[in-house]
């Protein structure tokens, strides 16, 4: 994925997972116009076209959101376009209502930039996300990923309609990319065998005591290693798995280890998996 955008020729840094496609794609938590939270799973087993902005107050992305209004009003059924931006939900809700976007649904990233995280689109340096388009399909695979490179320009329509008829026609692509992206509910501790068996697919990552997977950062300043602790908490808390965090200045260390397992089971490697996606570190 494209990790560097420009503004009017001034670069931006794009932070988060780093997915690389097909892969499952990952669950995300925003809001929606009535404030209610709104997940992947909110939008059942329909193709879904998610089109990502900074704000539609701004001239670019008002045409962004109006022009796939007027191409979904084409789409089946089967299909469902997403509007999402960290707008407020009221100021998303006055948008749709002045002018009359229908055809697709405007969901916010404002609390937890959870869609730009997990999506690895949000723009370090304004916390807005970037402009851009993707398509997941029935079974929640991720197949296409556009980033517009410079954020004055409008995302490619015609392109994303063309990979949307792909879809359309392999409705159902299986990856083997990202297959455990979710962690699971009471899984059973991992045998010490198993654990050295799985090590070696997380470099960087020590294994202390038997019990823990420990990883060491070390970040530019105090500020940046606070930004990558903030951006790991929300995956984290999005997973139920609540690793430790040591910070001191510019060095971030994480420990990975299910308490309620008393050792490490598969849901850790996990977690060490999504934080390793997670770029610039």
């Amino acid at each position: 994925m494209i990790r560097n955008v420009t503004f009017e020729n001034k670069p931006l840094t794009l932070v988060g997972r780093n997915l690389q496609i097909p892969r499952k794609a990952p669950n995300f938590t925003a809001v929606d116009n009535e404030l209610r939270e709104a997940n992947l799973s909110s939008f059942g087993n329909r193709i879904k076209i998610f089109s990502f902005f900074l704000s539609h107050d701004t001239p670019v992305c008002d045409i962004q959101v109006r022009e796939f209004n007027r191409r979904a009003s084409t789409m089946t059924d089967d299909v469902v376009v997403i509007g999402i931006s960290t707008d407020l939900p009221f100021a998303q809700k006055r948008f749709r209502e002045t002018f009359n976007i229908r055809n697709m649904t405007l969901v916010s990233d404002y609390r937890y930039r959870s869609f730009g995280i997990n999506y690895g689109v949000l723009i370090k340096e304004w916390n807005l996300l970037t402009r851009g388009v993707m398509i997941v399909d029935r079974i929640n695979t991720l197949r296409y990923v556009q980033i517009t490179n410079e954020l004055a320009n409008q995302p490619d329509y015609d392109e994303t309609l063309d990979q949307l008829e792909e879809v359309i026609e392999t409705p159902e692509l299986s990856s083997s990319k990202g297959g455990n992206s979710e962690c699971r509910e009471n899984p059973p501790p991992l045998s010490s065998e198993a654990i050295q068996t799985m090590l070696p697919r997380h470099p960087g990552w020590e294994l202390v005591g038997g019990n823990k997977l420990v990883k060491r950062y070390r970040l530019n300043s105090f500020a940046d290693a606070k930004y990558y602790l903030d951006l790991f908490s929300v995956i984290a808390e999005e997973q139920k798995h609540h690793p430790s965090f040591l910070l001191n200045y510019g060095r971030l260390k994480v420990t990975l280890t299910t308490h309620s397992a008393e050792g490490l089971t598969e849901n850790d490697f996990i977690m060490a998996e999504i934080i390793d996606e997670v770029v610039d570190v």
